[in-house]
């Protein structure tokens, strides 16, 4: 089963890194990646930019409404993430809590990954995203 593991953090927590050695952060990431690997459990992993870089795209009115970042006061924002392989959501859960996550406001959250094969495989779209896969080696 795959889960992901997504870094949420607050104002807070980003303050609280304003200072940070930013080589000490690559590196407790760098060694909890291998770690990952080593298991034999990561399938991805990546990190995001800037939120000031990003945009908002709403779909609350009937045209959707685009907003760039920043966003004002940020009570969580999705910072990067681990796609992990692993048997179960206790196996996910272990290695969520040996991330190099700490600080106030940090978190992690976990979510599994549906598979494809959970999906209605007579529809359509079903099947024209299963040959893609297919043809792109995913499957």
């Amino acid at each position: 089963m795959k889960y992901m593991l997504i870094m949420r953090a607050t104002d807070e927590t980003y303050a609280a890194y304003a200072d940070a050695d930013f080589g000490q952060i690559i590196e407790s990431m760098g060694r909890f990646n291998d770690q990952l690997i080593q298991a034999g459990v990561l399938v991805a992993a990546e990190g995001l930019d800037d939120a000031a870089q990003g945009v908002v795209v709403d779909y609350s009115a009937e045209t959707p409404v685009v907003t760039d970042g920043p966003y004002g006061e940020t009570k969580e924002l999705f910072g990067g993430f681990w796609i992990l392989d692993v048997a179960s959501k206790e196996e996910a859960v272990e290695w969520a809590k040996r991330a190099p996550l700490a600080g106030p406001g940090s978190k992690a959250e976990i979510r599994r990954v549906t598979s494809i094969d959970e999906l209605p495989q007579d529809n359509e779209w079903i099947q024209k995203e299963r040959a893609w896969r297919e043809s792109t080696g995913q499957l």
